[in-house]
């Protein structure tokens, strides 16, 4: 019987350590903790996530900190737990293994499922009204152009002269060959 750990954060910003050690405190040994960085709950393709479900055999135990961790919505957080049953594995969230054949194990596995989704919503929802008042009071401008107006009209000269390929503009304005075709088709479609 083998414990295997997840851990996930959603920002490259964030840290894993107070997972990582809340793991440890449940007994699982660093070697045997998988982890997402960066990577939302609500996103089932994570690395760290298959690795660890993939490790998993009949008999062992995949210890998550919370619920959260595991999954941001009921239907994956149900559909992880049923693959696991299936496998023969059980879950542990925190201290507490979760029991497929227990009603009120469900129940609460059920609640603790839609509280992480809630939670997720709320985020959502906050992030959006976020970006709404930024956008109303003029913060909110989208991803800045790579060229500024002046380094435009100067690629603009040097692509009417004909003598660069598009490679070497993008070497002399130290940007990409992408961008610099963007450019040129930013420039045929305005006029």
């Amino acid at each position: 019987m083998v414990k295997i750990g997840y851990a996930r954060v959603s920002t490259h910003e964030q840290d894993l350590t107070i997972q990582r050690e809340g793991l440890a405190a449940l007994g699982v040994e660093a070697d045997y903790i998988y982890v997402d960085h960066g990577l939302t709950g609500t996103n089932r393709a994570r690395p760290g996530l298959l690795q660890a479900m993939a490790a998993v055999r009949a008999g062992d135990t995949l210890v998550v900190t919370k619920l959260d961790r595991l999954a941001r919505s009921l239907p994956d957080a149900r559909d992880i737990a049923d693959e696991l049953t299936r496998k023969g594995v059980s879950l542990s969230l925190g201290s507490s293994v979760y029991d497929p054949t227990d009603p009120v194990g469900r129940l609460m596995f059920n609640v603790l499922g839609m509280v992480a989704e809630f939670e997720s919503d709320l985020i959502r929802a906050r992030t959006r009204e976020g970006m709404a008042v930024a956008k109303a009071k003029g913060r909110l401008r989208g991803k800045q152009p790579k060229l500024s107006p002046t380094r435009r009209r100067h690629l603009y000269e040097l692509v009417d002269e004909d003598k660069y390929t598009q490679a070497e503009l993008a070497e002399l304005f130290t940007v990409s060959r992408t961008t610099i075709y963007r450019e040129i088709l930013r420039r045929v479609s305005n006029r």
